[in-house]
């Protein structure tokens, strides 16, 4: 199965960023955000996990990024995907498991990252120590480069959490956050997307948003004494 949204070519300007996230060769897999699961999570608010999930589909439909989403068992307790997903999203492509808790367990999940052609998975989840932890550690062992977004995931403590980040650097997958992504796949102002893209910082960052009222007032001022 394979992404149905329409290639884009990516924006890089020359010089640096060899080190940083390649757009044509990225796919992002959100995993388990589930209703129910979201009731465990304590080392972030919920609001602030679900509106950073929110603002990472938003940004893939916007870069024409794929997305896969799966959940293991949302007829159970855990609870069905967050709607927002597929709604920011609607080119995401939903796997479902067969009650398999590490997704990539499951091989429908496996062969549809495959088929992507891609090698750079971004992966966020709830567990993070679980829901994103097993398929990054195996991905990781599959030859795939793995980042993981530490606040689009969620866990049932700190120390969780923080063990986590631990073990994710042990097995080589890259921790990052959904501000970080937003900047690494942005990469330039020069580009038509670019009035959307700052709307999302302010989605990621409320104190940026402000920042960017604040402008667009002095400006709106300027002209007026002019």
């Amino acid at each position: 199965m394979t992404n149905s949204m329409p290639s884009k070519a990516s924006v890089t300007p020359s010089g640096g960023g060899a080190m940083l996230l390649d757009p044509a060769d990225t796919v992002v897999l959100l995993l388990d955000h589930q209703s129910g699961l979201f009731q465990t999570v304590k080392d972030i608010p919920v609001a602030d996990l679900r509106r950073n999930v929110e603002t990472i589909a938003r940004l893939c439909t916007l870069l024409h990024i794929p997305v896969i989403t799966t959940a293991s068992e949302p007829a159970g307790t855990n609870g069905p995907l967050m709607p927002e997903i597929h709604d920011l999203a609607p080119h995401a492509v939903y796997v479902p498991r067969k009650g398999e808790v590490n997704a990539w367990d499951n091989d429908d999940f496996v062969g549809t990252v495959r088929a992507t052609g891609r090698r750079t998975l971004v992966m966020a989840g709830v567990w993070t120590s679980v829901c994103v932890m097993f398929p990054a550690l195996d991905a990781r062992a599959a030859g795939y480069q793995v980042y993981a977004v530490i606040d689009a995931s969620g866990d049932p403590s700190e120390m969780a959490s923080r063990v986590s980040l631990a073990r994710f650097v042990q097995g080589g997958v890259t921790p990052t956050t959904t501000n970080a992504l937003l900047s690494e796949l942005h990469r330039t102002w020069a580009r038509p997307e670019a009035a959307d893209l700052a709307r999302l910082y302010g989605m990621v960052a409320p104190n940026y948003a402000a920042v960017a009222e604040s402008y667009a007032r002095a400006q709106q001022a300027a002209r007026e004494a002019g």
